[in-house]
């Protein structure tokens, strides 16, 4: 064989090679860093926890498998996730949480007990969070067109979620994602906050989970330019437009949440023609423009809201969903100001929304607008580059082409559910 054609074979196997080299070094990585931690789960110990993965103790189906209720010989109650086989997603996102939470602890993140990897079996044990998700208590519906009810207590999934603790979601969020920003050992984008990761304990403290399309972000960075994927309703402008990642599209998500917890509506289903708004940081936008901000508050809030706090979180929602991310707070600064230091807060500006026009300003040229599909009640299937031109950083950061499949489907109210509306 000449060496034109070997060349040519060489670099058709190069990538495929260099793949299997990745996802080896990949596995090496979590074995090392499971002996390290001791959090290394025999098999056979997770069968009788589940009792043989019962169907009976199934919480529910993720994106990447279905998650099981057990209880460890020592008594704990676990939630274990099991990756569906054949899933090279799947695969990719089970050994990304599990590095990454490896090494994260903090009373508002999920904590993550260990994993277990045997042949083509692949598992992550969690701490059981009781509440669930809150995606149930804000959206879950009756099968007569209302909210969900609790027969126990004969009360709405809303009504359980009165204004202290919709208050203490909001600040326990906040200071989950300032620990993963700041003060984790390397700052990490978790690049999928909504209700349904956000768990909520006995006392209903909630817990940030869902780590399977986090990325760890160097300090020395300002941004990067990455393949957009996350959840329809919840990402930044730049980031779907431009796929530029910082921060600041943690505190976009953040804010669309916030706005959700007040209003109890969710964004990736609202239109109101009424008021010509199209998402509902539209909406509330509008509201607060008109100096009617408590009229975004949820009905069932009524006779618990506190008006200033209520006002306050409006007004933080809207700073967190600018379009600019340069003029969104960090969460430093969104701790201090739902911690009830005094703070002036600016005036926000339009927010941000993907499929509306947004100015480029520093991720493009900046006489260009750009305008992408339709309202955030639609549905998108758009090619996406990532600008060339787009980097900020101090250091070299290299710009990748993404393709973006966007599904508004609606969140099955279970726990530690997973449906991601962008795929890789």
């Amino acid at each position: 064989m000449t060496a034109r054609p070997r060349r040519f074979l060489e670099s058709l196997v190069r990538p495929w090679l260099h793949r299997e080299d990745r996802v080896v070094k990949e596995e090496e990585n979590l074995e090392a860093i499971a002996a390290k931690e001791q959090k290394v789960f025999k098999y056979d110990t997770l069968v009788a926890a589940t009792h043989n993965f019962h169907p009976q103790q199934k919480l529910g189906e993720g994106g990447f498998g279905p998650v099981f209720r057990g209880r460890l010989e020592d008594g704990r109650e676990v939630a274990v996730k099991r990756l569906g086989r054949g899933s090279t997603q799947g695969v990719k996102a089970f050994t990304n949480e599990a590095i990454l939470l490896s090494q994260v602890h903090h009373k508002n993140v999920v904590n993550l007990y260990g994993y277990c990897a045997r042949a083509d079996e692949k598992l992550l044990v969690y701490e059981y969070v009781p509440n669930e998700s809150l995606d149930k208590f804000l959206f879950s519906p009756l099968p007569g067109g209302g909210r969900g009810d609790d027969p126990g207590a004969g009360r709405n999934w809303a009504e359980l979620l009165d204004w202290n603790r919709r208050y203490e979601v909001v600040l326990g969020v906040a200071r989950g994602l300032l620990y993963l920003h700041e003060d984790a050992h390397t700052p990490i984008i978790h690049r999928d906050i909504k209700p349904s990761n956000i768990l909520l304990d006995e006392r209903w403290s909630p817990k940030i989970a869902d780590f399977g399309l986090s990325r760890l972000f160097p300090e020395d960075l300002t941004h990067v330019n990455t393949r957009v994927t996350g959840t329809f309703g919840y990402m930044a402008p730049e980031y779907v437009m431009h796929g530029s990642l910082s921060t600041k599209s943690d505190v976009f998500s953040f804010g669309v949440l916030v706005l959700e917890l007040i209003s109890g509506r969710k964004n990736s289903s609202f239109i109101l023609k009424a008021e010509d708004a199209q998402s509902l940081p539209e909406w509330a936008w509008k509201l607060y423009k008109k100096g009617q901000s408590l009229e975004l508050m949820d009905p069932v809030l009524r006779s618990t809201a506190v008006p200033e706090q209520v006002a306050m979180c409006v007004h933080i929602g809207l700073l967190c969903t600018q379009s600019d991310p340069k003029l969104r707070p960090d969460m430093k600064r969104v701790v201090v100001i739902l911690s009830k230091r005094r703070s002036t807060l600016e005036e926000p500006i339009r927010p941000g929304i993907p499929g509306s026009r947004y100015q480029r300003r520093a991720y493009g040229p900046q006489s260009s607008n750009y305008a992408l599909g339709e309202s955030l009640s639609g549905t998108i299937d758009a090619s996406n580059s990532a600008s060339s031109d787009a980097s900020t950083s101090k250091a070299n950061s290299k710009t990748t082409t993404s393709t973006i499949t966007t599904n508004a489907s609606s969140q099955a109210p279970h726990l530690y559910h997973e449906q991601h509306s962008i795929q890789h």
